[in-house]
């Protein structure tokens, strides 16, 4: 799927002004690369990669994040601006959950980091609601008739982040080695996580 939309208003006006700042020498495009990806899948997705491991190896912790997400990640030292009135929801055999922001694109920064291009989209915002099953199987996740969709919708007062069901094959590895398997993509929701032995296949 196409998740990208032409770029218009505030993103027209950043590319405008990167590439001033580029061309006056003032900036380096790799050394800002580096920064949104740092920020867009590592730091804010490893903290998040951090929370689901843990609430899948304590039972206790994942009660408490599951009744107060913003307290619970805050044991981990992990909160900041974007992060409160954090909500977690869990994925199960029965039920699969797909967070949106329908309205713009407000998102749980301390846990997933920056949105994903998708994320902003209308496409992304619009089907997400309409045609959730069909938003999904175009990130190429078929779910079976019997799962439940729940469509969570995001907004200044309260973000959301899924807590992913654990694969299979994984009842040995440590909570580190977990967190390694948890992605950005499953804790929204748009895909779920490979058992170690498929994704050492590919």
């Amino acid at each position: 799927m196409a998740h990208g939309t032409a770029p218009t208003g505030a993103a027209l006006r950043v590319r405008a002004l990167e590439s001033l700042l580029e061309e006056k020498g003032l900036v380096e495009p790799k050394a800002l690369d580096a920064i949104v990806d740092t920020y867009e899948t590592r730091v804010g997705p490893r903290n998040g990669a951090r929370v689901v491991a843990k609430a899948w190896t304590d039972p206790a912790f994942r009660r408490r994040l599951l009744k107060n997400a913003t307290a619970a990640v805050a044991e981990l030292g992990i909160s900041g601006p974007e992060g409160e009135h954090l909500v977690a929801v869990e994925n199960t055999p029965s039920v699969h959950n797909l967070i949106v922001c329908t309205l713009c694109s407000c998102y749980p920064w301390p846990v997933l980091g920056l949105p994903p291009v998708w994320y902003k989209s209308f496409a992304y915002r619009s089907r997400a609601v309409r045609d959730p099953r069909g938003l999904l199987r175009e990130f190429g996740l078929e779910l079976p008739d019997h799962v439940e969709v729940r469509v969570w919708d995001a907004s200044a007062e309260q973000r959301y982040m899924v807590i992913p069901e654990r694969p299979a094959g994984t009842e040995k590895m440590t909570e580190e080695g977990l967190a390694e398997l948890v992605t950005r993509d499953s804790m929204v929701g748009v895909a779920k996580i490979q058992p170690p032995a498929r994704r050492a296949s590919r």
